[in-house]
């Protein structure tokens, strides 16, 4: 287990060998940490520290074991995506993984508890039964046919671990089965970046979910494709677009498109590809919006959705943080700890458990 977190560690840093030991000052050589790395030995303690200082990593990260590996990894990323980069991203989601892990076993919680736990993912031969699981799922949530006001915090509603995290420009998020120690159950986690638009942010949550829910697709479908369709499907149920558009449609104002936009929080390119789907436009149509009214739509969202605003704030994942300031506040663990947790200022934490009485303190210091 350590040597396998060791060499993630080190991947995440983008170091070799070499590197490494150049950057510890050769006070171990390539080849010992070749050997820490394969199970064969294991450094002193003072090497240990010399480590997790070299890497930037906790020595939790190192030594923990509650987290043995990442199953199943689906990033949802772009060509331009490198090896090296995606070691990176699963450093960091195991990292962030075994904090929640560890602030759930202190307050004493059921980490495996979560709506995934009997779904069995399905394989789909068209993209109709895609948009069908989405439905279902949504019937199965009580979710009406209602835009969602935060993915996020419906999905860590059911359970479902959703980390926010600073990922490489190329990767958009990944979903994956978090392999635990000592036969405890597998965990589902979302993982979304933070660069991304709102729009995308809250349709690449879906996306993912996607995953869980659809194991594959038969008939030389693509696989990725079908995911998009069930994300349109779970945010932009079809029967509140007709009702919104109606049944066929030759023409749309961009008045109409901006509304329904940020009515369902989605992109304005999401909007229409979807209407396209229900065949409330017509593939000549959507051709023509992507060559002239929309031409731009694919990189540049018209009339976004305020990353500072209501919106942006809900689809902040927020269980770990309020897990972590309950330990905090009921003394079951320290300010020290609860920092390390948080990856925040030891400042900042107080406040947030103090408030003002911590600022009027200052004060009169």
């Amino acid at each position: 287990m350590f040597g396998e977190r060791l060499k993630l560690a080190r991947k995440r840093a983008g170091l070799s060998l070499r590197e490494l030991s150049a950057r510890l000052q050769n006070r171990v050589s390539a080849q010992a940490i070749g050997k820490y790395e394969a199970g064969q030995m294991f450094p002193s303690s003072s090497v240990l520290v010399a480590l997790g200082d070299a890497l930037n990593v906790d020595l939790d990260f190192l030594t923990s074991t509650q987290v043995a590996e990442l199953c199943g990894v689906e990033f949802r990323k772009d060509a331009q995506t490198k090896v090296k980069e995606a070691a990176k991203v699963e450093a960091a989601v195991i990292d962030r993984v075994e904090r929640y892990l560890a602030i759930e076993a202190v307050l004493e919680l059921q980490s495996e508890a979560h709506d995934l736990a009997d779904r069995k993912p399905h394989d789909v031969a068209s993209y109709d039964e895609a948009e069908a699981i989405a439905n279902q799922l949504r019937a199965d949530w009580q979710l009406g046919i209602d835009p969602i006001p935060s993915v996020a915090k419906l999905l860590e509603e059911k359970g479902i671990k959703v980390l926010a995290l600073d990922m490489p420009a190329h990767f958009f998020g990944l979903t994956c089965e978090v392999k635990r120690s000592n036969g405890l159950p597998s965990l589902p986690v979302i993982v979304v970046s933070t660069s991304i638009t709102l729009e995308r942010r809250r349709f690449t949550l879906c996306h993912e979910l996607g995953h869980r829910l659809i194991g594959g697709t038969k008939n030389e479908l693509d696989y990725e494709k079908a995911m998009h369709r069930f994300a349109s499907a779970f945010l932009m149920p079809a029967s509140s677009l007709r009702e919104e558009f109606g049944n066929e449609r030759h023409a749309l104002a961009y008045a109409e498109i901006k509304s329904a936009k940020h009515f369902y929080g989605v992109s304005a390119a999401a909007l229409i590809v979807r209407l396209r789907d229900l065949n409330i436009i017509r593939d000549g149509y959507l051709t023509y919006l992507f060559q002239t009214m929309a031409r731009t739509w694919r990189s540049t969202e018209p009339d976004p959705l305020l990353e500072q605003g209501e919106k942006a704030r809900d689809e902040e994942p927020e269980r770990f943080e309020k897990l972590v300031y309950r330990a905090l506040a009921e003394q079951l663990i320290a300010l020290p700890k609860a920092s390390m947790l948080l990856q925040k200022p030891t400042h900042d934490v107080e406040f947030a458990i103090r408030g003002a009485a911590l600022a009027d303190a200052n004060s009169r210091q």
